[in-house]
């Protein structure tokens, strides 16, 4: 509260009390003395805004990919994250991901060859697992593998909506549609169950992680996938993921789109 506004609220009373007061009473005792208990207000809110501030830092070096390796979110940052992730910044975040990753598709000249791809990752980038986050404080725990894949195997992650309509689109516009997820072989059923529930239809290529796959980095083998793209001829156009692992490495493509996600880091 402003020094002016305090000593108007202090003449308003004053005047009040003049003119209401009689010869053998006055409503306020004299002298009027008003205290105002913003200070610890004042200071809670100075530090709630720092923190935000701080966590909102934190959340752009991870989407910038300017953090260490790091397993799990900051403790002070978790009502945070899960206020973006359930609220309304998170999606459009990922609307303007897609709708960026859209505009450039339709502007694409495509080969008569039909080897023009993009490629989609499944995890976080068309399908949702914030069902399984919101029981795992959106990223507060360590990652548990074996916690993960019962998730996966009831198979009824959503669609990622905005997602959704970038890969309807660019198979309109004539793309080839490969899916290079890191999920096991062992789910290729119900991976393909879920996207199809989903809504994700006629993709030309599913691309999941081999028993020799199960030891490389994600980077790696991502890019190893790519790389068999590209020596059978296919040219990697578009490229949508939700991890800097799904992005980098060999055989990039031609632009690359990365998805929010502050929950967690594979490198």
């Amino acid at each position: 509260m402003s020094f002016f506004f305090k000593n108007c609220i202090f003449l308003m009373l004053v005047s009040y009390s003049l003119a209401h007061e009689d010869l053998n009473s006055h409503i306020f005792p004299r002298p009027l003395i008003i205290d105002y208990p913003e200070g610890n207000e004042f200071r809670l809110r100075e530090s709630l805004e720092e923190l935000r501030l701080q966590c909102t830092s934190w959340r752009f070096a991870a989407e910038t990919n300017n953090l260490s390796p790091w397993k799990t979110i900051p403790q002070e940052c978790a009502g945070y994250v899960e206020e973006y992730m359930t609220g309304r910044a998170y999606g459009i975040d990922l609307e303007r991901v897609s709708k960026e990753a859209g505009n450039f598709a339709k502007r694409v000249e495509l080969k008569d060859d039909g080897k023009d791809v993009w490629v989609f990752d499944v995890d976080e980038t068309l399908l949702s697992n914030l069902p399984y986050y919101s029981q795992h404080g959106y990223g507060l725990e360590i990652f548990d593998h074996a916690k993960f894949d019962q998730w996966v195997e009831e198979g009824v992650a959503p669609a990622i909506n905005s997602s959704l309509e970038l890969y309807q689109d660019v198979l309109n516009l004539g793309f080839k549609v490969f899916l290079l997820t890191g999920r096991s072989e062992r789910h290729r059923n119900i991976t393909v169950d879920n996207l199809v529930k989903a809504g994700c239809q006629h993709w030309d290529k599913l691309i999941l992680r081999s028993s020799e796959d199960h030891q490389k980095q994600a980077v790696i083998y991502k890019s190893d996938k790519r790389d068999e793209m590209v020596k059978e001829g296919y040219r990697i156009v578009g490229n949508s993921g939700d991890q800097w692992s799904d992005l980098l490495g060999s055989s990039i493509a031609n632009r690359s789109f990365k998805l929010p996600n502050p929950m967690y880091y594979i490198p």
